[in-house]
């Protein structure tokens, strides 16, 4: 009886074996390693809900100063009355200037020349095919591979910037492209209806590679509306050409990205851009601007939305350098995220792998063991491969400024992993003495 059970148990082990050699070839592995990569992430969903990881950064902040700042935030800045002008006899009175009255945009807009490119078939591949999409309305006869061997040099990568959108655009074609925030359907409107489609990036809730309905990431290249229905016209990759999304949807999806957007154009275009920007043309009044518009939503939502206007003033302030402010609206938005039912319908677990804000803001006030356990839930709460090169490099800088010099090398090579030639690795591994 023991001999067969022996026998049986190696003749298992030796089909194990095979079975393992026989997945390691191209043809199997390529057909079955997106199902064992499912199976995998869905179990581990199960076993780790990442819904139930809350983001405690420690409350170092004395009750009062965050009071402060709420009323600072809800106080308007009073408007001194102007004095009315004395009227002298025979003294020339000022004439008054005119007010301009705004073109009226057309009731419907549907820009043409976007040639389609779904991000299927390849991994998280949103960012390089809405970027082709977008470049292709200027005539750029690139395609998603183009832009995804520059914007991914790590296939699983989880996570484009806006920046290093615009730096495709700027280093590799001949046109030119800036990013803004704050922006508004009216704006998107304007800009549409002026010839320019817009890419924005934006939250979705959609159901994730385990089954489940989740908050995510996305990009959608927005080339017309329509007022009568008060939809937007997208290109988006993930769903169709012309996928139409209400104004208010759209907007809710926005807010959770600061209302970010991307603008491409051709260099003897750039005069109309900033006309049409207005005071949003220059940087520091952008990101003031939309540090308002934030502060006013914090008191006019609830929930999760009143969780990303909290986050997005954080973001503001963090890009002006005002680090102590948006380490406090940080630590209101974590907050806000902790009081939100434990559900990844509800919860935006991943938020940290698309905006990193509250690691410069905690790390340039001090609070290292902050940025430390938030770069580790942030890469904890990945179901599969945590290919998020940012978490890894803030959580490296972290452990240098806490002392734990070999940990930290060790994450900035797992940074260089996701994404090779991540310049800030490579500079901070060159200042410790490593070579990358």
């Amino acid at each position: 009886m023991l001999r067969r059970t022996f026998q049986f148990s190696i003749l298992i082990f030796i089909l194990l074996i095979l079975a393992g050699v026989l997945y390691q070839l191209p043809p199997i592995h390529d057909r079955l390693a997106w199902r064992v990569h499912e199976i995998t992430v869905y179990i581990k969903g199960i076993l780790s809900p990442p819904e139930k990881i809350a983001f405690v950064p420690a409350q170092q902040q004395i009750e009062a100063i965050v009071s402060a700042t709420l009323q600072a935030i809800q106080t308007p800045t009073a408007t001194p009355t102007p004095t009315p002008t004395q009227l002298i006899p025979d003294t020339p009175q000022p004439t008054a200037t005119p007010t301009l009255t705004p073109t009226p945009l057309p009731p419907q807009i549907a820009l043409k020349g976007v040639r389609y490119m779904d991000q299927h078939g390849l991994w998280n591949y949103c960012a390089p095919a809405n970027l082709a999409m977008a470049l292709s309305y200027w005539g750029w006869s690139g395609d998603r591979l183009d832009t995804g061997k520059w914007l991914k040099p790590y296939s699983k990568d989880k996570n484009v910037m806006p920046y290093e959108m615009a730096a495709y655009v700027n280093e590799n074609t001949d046109l030119k492209a800036i990013v803004r925030v704050g922006g508004s359907l009216d704006l998107v409107k304007s800009l549409v209806a002026n010839g320019f489609p817009v890419l924005a990036e934006k939250g979705t809730w959609i159901r994730d590679i385990s089954g489940v309905v989740s908050w995510m990431g996305h990009y959608a290249v927005i080339t017309g509306y329509d007022e009568a229905s008060q939809q937007l016209i997208t290109q988006d990759s993930y769903f169709t050409p012309d996928y139409l999304v209400p104004y208010d949807k759209f907007t809710g999806e926005w807010r959770s990205f600061n209302y970010t957007y991307i603008l491409i154009y051709p260099p003897d275009q750039e005069s109309q851009i900033q006309s049409l920007l207005g005071s949003d043309w220059d940087t520091t009044t952008n990101y003031l601007n939309a540090a308002q518009k934030a502060s006013n939503e914090i008191f006019a939502l609830e929930g999760v939305d009143r969780f990303f206007a909290w986050f997005n003033r954080g973001t503001n302030l963090k890009e002006l350098q005002d680090y102590g402010g948006a380490a406090l609206a940080y630590d209101e938005a974590f907050a806000t995220y902790n009081t939100l039912p434990e559900d990844r319908a509800v919860r935006p677990y991943r938020i940290l792998w698309y905006q990193t804000g509250p690691y410069f803001a905690y790390f340039y006030v001090g609070r290292y063991y902050d940025v430390l356990n938030l770069a580790t839930t942030a890469i904890n709460a990945a179901l599969d491969e945590p290919a998020i090169e940012e978490s890894f490099y803030w959580r490296g800088m972290a452990k240098q400024a806490l002392g734990d010099i070999s940990g930290a090398i060790a994450d900035f090579k797992l940074a260089l992993k996701y994404h090779p030639d991540f310049e800030p690795a490579v500079y901070q591994l060159n200042q410790l003495g490593v070579t990358p």
